[in-house]
């Protein structure tokens, strides 16, 4: 989430509206982030405004090689929404020093 942040500071934005929408009707299953035609990422509403999920699939892509067993999408996405509105607020309040779900990330 670090990079991701740094690069483009509104993915904390578009992250925490990906766990918004994944959480509301069914709960925070992770469906929203399932690829396929019929899928939650590709409906109509979610098409031309639904950003991140390319961040999102590389942490689960960095995760998976870590972690052998199965990976929770739905985890990984409230972790990176964790990390993501947290690091927006450190940038945004002019914070030298900030934690991260996985390490303390300082800014100079």
């Amino acid at each position: 989430m670090s990079a991701a942040i740094q690069q483009e500071k509104r993915l904390g934005a578009s992250i925490l509206r990906l766990f918004f929408h994944d959480c509301f009707v069914n709960g925070c299953d992770g469906s929203l982030l399932l690829d396929g035609a019929n899928g939650e990422k590709f409906a109509g509403p979610n098409l031309n405004s639904a950003r991140g999920f390319e961040v999102i699939d590389a942490i689960k892509k960095q995760v998976e090689a870590s972690c052998k067993a199965t990976v929770s999408c739905a985890d990984i996405l409230a972790l990176a929404v964790h990390d993501g509105v947290n690091l927006v607020r450190c940038i945004l309040q002019h914070t030298l020093v900030c934690w991260s779900t996985s390490k303390l990330l300082i800014f100079l």
